[in-house]
């Protein structure tokens, strides 16, 4: 099985179950693979566990893109989900996880796709309507945003749903006296393949075309603002709309490829290429996919200006503490001193979350 969607399209000869040549370097790729994957395992779980605690716990929901960025976050936990799992089926070339574990960590893949694109696309058009009609984004609450989040995940789920049933366990022959199984379609290769093209307009053109025309107008806005300073529009800034383009251009940069590469697979039967060349790519643009996890923490939150902030007060708050509990050289003034910190601490976000309220996506400067 492949950790993605192609591993139900697979021909026999790339299933787990085929032997090819070189025993010994396929091993030694087969291990190099899981060993990056696993890393990024650890590295994406961290930065986006890390995001949802700042953002639930410090950050109190006041910036406009809070939710979708608890959104995204979660969309990458659930795609790293998927490694441990995936990892185990490469090394032990074969599937051990039920006809359950091919619909739910196939359907996973598909899913989490979804809610990214989805919700960076919400991300743009939000910053869009922030510039053009500023008085309407204001006067959206928190509630209106979380239903919109709940929106994007289930019209992903919807998308997703034709993969849960028609994938199913099967075996695909035996090697050295075991059978070996593999996570297939039930579909004719015909009805697959629409199918699987239909989620690639979905995932990728169909987004590209509303983020190209959203950003489009938007640089209009922005140019025409710089030549005649606008009365009654909000000028675009800079760089929130760098940081929301950056996170698009680096989804399109994993995923494109994979994309790329199972539509050739499907439209093109008879590639020159030998297994294990096949099976080099899909590490590479599998790799790739799971990249994106653990990127996007970098960009949406370590590069921001409010998460910069959120920091520099934790440790000022902390070294009030320390420094006032040993100054004063008593245990008896620890929950005084520890008091009048987490009180700063919390009318600096109080007052914060007042500002915030009333400046329209404010998450970066």
């Amino acid at each position: 099985m492949e950790p993605n969607v192609s591993s139900s399209s697979s021909s026999p000869a790339s299933g787990p179950g085929n032997a090819s040549a070189g025993p010994g370097n396929e091993l030694l790729i087969t291990s190099a693979f899981g060993t990056v994957l696993s890393c990024m395992c650890v590295a994406g779980v961290a930065g986006n566990g890390y995001t949802l605690v700042v953002m639930c716990h410090s950050m109190r929901c006041a910036a406009p893109m809070y939710s979708s960025i608890i959104s995204l976050a979660l969309a990458d936990l659930l795609y790293l989900s998927t490694i441990p799992f995936i990892v185990c089926t490469y090394l032990a070339q074969d599937w051990y996880f039920g006809d359950l574990g091919c619909r739910v960590l196939l359907s996973l893949d598909l899913l989490t796709m979804h809610a990214s694109i989805f919700t960076l696309t919400l991300m743009c058009a939000e910053r869009y309507l922030a510039v053009t009609r500023p008085l309407d984004t204001l006067q959206r609450s928190q509630s209106y945003r979380k239903a919109t989040a709940g929106a994007v995940w289930s019209v992903s789920l919807l998308l997703t749903l034709p993969m849960m049933l028609m994938v199913t366990l099967t075996e695909v022959g035996k090697a050295e006296g075991k059978v070996k199984r593999m996570c297939a379609p039930t579909w004719s290769p015909e009805a697959y393949r629409t199918y699987l093209t239909v989620l690639f307009s979905t995932s990728i053109m169909a987004p590209g075309m509303i983020i190209g025309y959203l950003y489009t107008r938007l640089a209009r806005t922005y140019l025409e603002s710089q030549r005649h300073p606008p009365h009654n529009k909000r000028s675009p800034r800079q760089k929130v709309l760098i940081m929301i383009f950056t996170i698009v251009l680096v989804f399109w940069a994993c995923f494109l490829p994979f994309w790329i590469w199972q539509l050739v697979r499907l439209y093109h039967h008879s590639l020159r290429l030998t297994f294990q060349a096949q099976k080099c790519i899909n590490y590479l643009v599998t790799c790739l996919t799971y990249s994106n996890s653990c990127i996007n923490p970098f960009l949406y939150t370590l590069l921001t200006k409010n998460y910069r902030e959120y920091l520099h007060n934790r440790h000022r708050n902390f070294y009030r503490f320390t420094s006032s509990f040993h100054r004063r050289g008593g245990s008896s003034n620890l929950q005084c001193s520890w008091g009048r910190a987490t009180s700063s601490s919390s009318n600096h976000f109080e007052s914060r979350s007042e500002s915030l309220a009333m400046a329209t996506l404010k998450d970066t400067k």
